[in-house]
């Protein structure tokens, strides 16, 4: 597996549980109406709703003694998976640059009225179909914080570079860190969503939606099988 680990990078997410602090910092975000977190610290997607089912490779960070609970962090179903099609027909050949978030580890910590920090690991598969016509290509990807199934609080978009080195795959791991302000002691993490997807058309999440899907070495030529001999006489 390629392994591509940045230097972390801080979002600074303004994120009290005041109504007026959540119409300030809202930004436009994605999140699927009647999804429900499934919580914890370790997230390969939804399953519920079907999103990503295998769990994440990198293992739990390290946690320190919290004042409460940590934010729920998932994948967003309508935005786990990146399909680029030709002329938006699912057909292999008409296959472009295919991503799907694999999963995502996350630990936090805070103590008193400290601001929350949340650590995550995102492991990204990534692949070429045949109508790719580079080695290179950049993703984009976004994480938010929301309230819990309310509005968005803070979003904030990344690049993605791949370079996939004559290969038709890839996978790339992305740490970053969050930081979420809390109004005082009484706000917990359990208050918060960090949310993690793909920036997609319209098209592209509604092809999630309907659980259409593509692996990330789609497009390519299957290995023929073996010729067998005949039974000798």
């Amino acid at each position: 597996m390629r392994r591509l680990v940045p230097a972390l990078s801080a979002i600074v997410l303004m994120a009290g549980v005041l109504p007026s602090v959540a119409h300030a910092q809202f930004s436009g975000g994605q999140q699927q109406q009647g999804q429900r977190p499934t919580g914890g610290q370790q997230q390969g997607g939804d399953d519920e709703e079907g999103a990503s089912r295998r769990g994440p490779r990198q293992g739990v960070l390290r946690q320190q003694a919290n004042a409460g609970p940590c934010p729920y962090v998932k994948i967003l179903y309508d935005a786990a998976r990146y399909v680029e099609l030709a002329d938006n027909r699912a057909a292999l050949a008409n296959v472009g640059y295919t991503g799907e978030i694999e999963g995502v580890t996350a630990g936090c910590s805070y103590r008193s009225d400290d601001p929350i920090t949340v650590q995550m690991n995102v492991l990204f598969d990534l692949g070429r179909g045949a109508q790719a016509t580079s080695d290179q290509r950049t993703y984009r990807y976004w994480i938010a914080v929301t309230e819990r199934n309310a509005a968005v609080l803070a979003k904030e978009y990344f690049d993605l570079p791949v370079d996939f080195k004559g290969q038709q795959t890839a996978s790339v791991e992305e740490e970053r860190t969050i930081v979420i302000p809390r109004k005082d002691v009484s706000v917990s993490g359990s208050n918060f969503e960090v949310l993690v997807g793909f920036d997609v058309t319209p098209e592209m999440a509604a092809f999630n939606r309907d659980g259409s899907r593509f692996r990330v070495n789609a497009g390519t030529a299957p290995t023929p099988a073996p010729a067998t001999q005949p039974p000798a006489q």
